[in-house]
């Protein structure tokens, strides 16, 4: 998209910690009213992208616009326009859900009215009508994901920056938090996050696979899938380790993944290998239940980009 229309601008960043190259030349644009995810392992670099879109940390190298805002050289004007949402968000465990709004809100100078509506709409969506009272502390792991993004959203940003907003979150909190994130989109809010679930991913207008501090891969969820080389196979059996081990250097295959009750094979050709990869499990003791062609997820993806042959 034309860089002077998007609501985020990352333009080269890259960010070193000592020896360590955390972020290495990393480049997008967000459209205004996208969720834009960050996928990739502990240590690729999503953390320290989101600290520097929101000015909290300042690249080695660089260029960062959000909202038309040059974030290195107007930081604080910045961050009227933004709300970043770390990790371990600030709440006050000993101060209620209604005060930790109140205190929010007082960082931002919402006026009074303009609080008390904006709150009571903000609570009603994420369900904490009745809880204005009760104390963050004594609120469930996702209720306080939940009370993290309100006091996130009080000021009415236009651009969100998530870290891993629903990690060690219940399903049923985390389809509620998503709820919310797609009312966010619907009013226009520009949204990114990183994610460690897969099906999160999945849910993202467009996603930058990371690996080591490098965009490795960057589409839509569908794009990314049908760009994957090979094709791939669901191999399911009694012992899928076994299954596993015994497919290490087949002919044909390029990539396996363990998940769950079954193996994902991603093959050259899946008409032509099918039959030979149910020959060779049956001579090594482990017969296959079945084998059936499959559609790749976001992990497919990643795995096929990380692995043998895949570009530097």
């Amino acid at each position: 998209m034309p860089q002077a229309t998007a609501a985020v601008v990352a333009d080269g960043l890259s960010r070193r910690f000592g020896p360590v190259e955390a972020v290495r030349e990393v480049s997008f644009a967000v459209a205004p009213g996208e969720i834009f995810g960050l996928v990739g392992p502990d240590g690729a670099g999503k953390t320290t992208i989101l600290r520097m879109l929101a000015g909290v940390l300042s690249p080695d190298v660089g260029e960062i616009a959000l909202d038309g805002i040059d974030v290195r050289a107007e930081p604080e004007r910045a961050k009227l326009h933004l709300s970043y949402m770390p990790q371990r968000f600030g709440l006050y465990e000993d101060m209620t859900v209604a005060e930790n709004i109140f205190f929010y809100a007082t960082l931002f100078a919402v006026p009074g009215k303009e609080r008390r509506a904006r709150s009571a709409q903000l609570l009603a969506a994420a369900g904490l009508g009745e809880f204005g009272r009760r104390l963050a502390g004594q609120l469930s792991g996702g209720m306080k994901q939940k009370l993290g993004l309100v006091c996130a959203l009080i000021h009415t940003p236009r651009v969100l920056l998530l870290d891993e907003p629903t990690t060690g979150v219940d399903p049923v909190s985390r389809r509620d938090f998503w709820a919310i994130l797609y009312g966010l989109r619907e009013s226009g809010v520009t949204i990114l996050l990183s994610t460690a679930y897969m099906d999160e991913a999945e849910r993202c207008s467009r996603l930058a696979l990371l690996h080591e501090g490098r965009i490795r891969a960057l589409d839509t969820p569908a794009r990314l899938k049908q760009a994957m080389l090979g094709a791939l196979l669901a191999v399911s059996g009694p012992d899928p380790r076994g299954l596993r081990d015994a497919l290490v250097d087949a002919p044909g295959v390029l990539g396996l993944l363990l998940m769950g009750d079954r193996v994902h094979v991603r093959v050259d050709d899946a008409a032509r290998r099918t039959p030979e990869l149910r020959a060779r499990l049956a001579s090594t003791g482990h017969a296959p239940e079945d084998i059936v062609p499959i559609e790749p997820g976001i992990e497919d993806v990643f795995v096929a980009l990380l692995g043998p042959g895949a570009p530097a």
